[in-house]
């Protein structure tokens, strides 16, 4: 990876950090928001909720046309609206009008984690993409390890509110160093087969394409089975299992740093070994975790952050390599249009689960959190489901699970490489279909 590849690479995280940031901080600041506003646990995950609907809504309008124009100039856009619908949740006064703040944050943020992913892929080859989205999904673990912690206790010491400023200053500092460093992102427009299509017609190729469907419904399930435990996971550990508000950012803190540490580490394994492999590893280990969370008793804190931990690890564990799957299959020229299809419906997805982690879990007159564990079954039943839905996926991308003993490095240039039998395999099925 050369020097110029890094600096976007890290940028583009950067931006993801500030991103992710406003998006996760909400879902703990429950303890927060609840009695500020006097809401139920219902209300507030409409707040989480909120955000992930206009997000993909937003991202399904921009399906049809982000592909007309420069990524670098549709990211750039984005962000601008994105920063100030979080300054509007940062100085909204009611739930009402934090709720219209938070869609129209969505309404941007939908389009900004597209045009990432679609920016990694036409930069960084197949064979080295795992390693890329190691790190650029680094930024969700950066998150968890300063920012979640960091904006709890800005909430706890300031108000509620300050997160918000604190994500718009960041953004304010990385949007300059986006316009300096990140280059026009435009070959896709010269392809000569490419031709313009509206929403209809990419859903329909979606529809159709068993390739597209599939890894559509891979992303949706992932994204579901993670945030049906997500949302109430911080009531959960203060209210049920008896942890102050200055231990459970620790949680956080030290499932984001492991994670931080592990991300380019998991990126590099998924181009060594296989990404469908990799996937299939991180889906089958956390099972355990999830258990354990949702029906953790009242233990030691110190087990609770090595359970919480290899949660984070496996979970972003299955998602780099999923990601760096789904950038696949389709070609440059549609890309940018079917990552926001793919993000629409991931973020619908997300909201989904958070409706329905609303509905399931009650807040009792005895200031507990009831049914919490239903969510963790919930949880581990649709992520199971994402096995079946990688088989087929990866017959469908023509694909083989070779022995680990196959994988053996190959010399390229000056550098020793790892083979990546995967992308071998794509080129094979691409000389046939050719």
């Amino acid at each position: 990876m050369n020097k110029q590849e890094r600096i976007i690479l890290f940028l583009l995280a950067s931006l993801n950090f500030t991103h992710i940031m406003d998006f996760m901080i909400m879902m703990p600041l429950g303890n927060f928001l609840m009695p500020h506003f006097n809401i139920t646990a219902q209300q507030f995950s409409f707040l989480v909720a909120a955000y992930t609907f206009s997000a993909a809504g937003s991202s399904l309008t921009a399906a049809s046309f982000v592909d007309r124009f420069d990524r670098k100039k549709v990211l750039l856009f984005a962000y601008i609206g994105f920063l100030v619908g979080t300054f509007f949740c940062a100085v909204a006064p009611t739930y009402g009008l934090l709720l219209s703040a938070r869609i129209f944050s969505g309404i941007f943020g939908g389009l900004i984690g597209a045009q990432v992913l679609s920016i990694v892929a036409d930069l960084i080859p197949f064979e080295r993409r795992g390693a890329a989205m190691g790190i650029v999904m680094a930024s969700f673990s950066a998150a968890s390890v300063f920012g979640v912690p960091f904006g709890l206790y800005l909430s706890e010491y300031f108000s509620w509110h300050a997160p918000f400023f604190f994500v718009v200053a960041l953004g304010m500092i990385v949007m300059p160093l986006l316009v300096r460093f990140i280059p026009n992102m435009a070959d896709h427009l010269h392809d000569k087969n490419r031709k313009r299509v509206n929403t209809i017609e990419l859903l329909k190729g979606i529809v159709t394409d068993n390739k597209q469907r599939l890894a559509i419904m891979l992303t949706a399930t992932m994204m579901m089975g993670h945030f049906l435990v997500i949302p109430f996971l911080n009531p959960f550990m203060e209210l049920n299992v008896g942890f102050t508000t200055k231990q459970t950012p620790l949680i956080y803190f030290v499932g984001g740093a492991l994670t931080l540490f592990t991300s380019p580490i998991i990126g590099r394994i998924a181009d060594k070994i296989g990404k469908f492999r990799l996937f299939t590893i991180m889906i089958i280990v956390a099972v355990v975790p999830i258990a354990l969370i949702t029906n953790m008793p009242r233990i030691p804190f110190y087990f609770v952050l090595c359970i919480t931990g290899f949660w984070f690890v496996v979970s972003t564990g299955r998602a780099i390599p999923a990601q760096a799957i789904v950038s696949e299959v389709v070609p440059p020229a549609r890309r940018g249009g079917f990552m926001n299809i793919n993000s629409s419906i991931q973020q619908f997805a997300v909201g989904l689960a958070s409706v329905i982690a609303g509905i399931i879990v009650v807040k009792t007159p005895e200031n507990t959190i009831k049914n919490y564990d239903v969510t963790g079954y919930l949880s581990i039943a649709v992520i199971l489901c994402c096995l079946l839905i990688a088989y087929y996926l990866r017959k469908a991308m023509g694909i083989k699970l070779l022995p680990l003993r196959k994988h053996r490095p190959t010399i390229r240039g000056n550098a020793i490489q790892p083979l990546d039998l995967e992308q071998e395999e794509l080129n094979s099925e691409t000389a046939k279909e050719n």
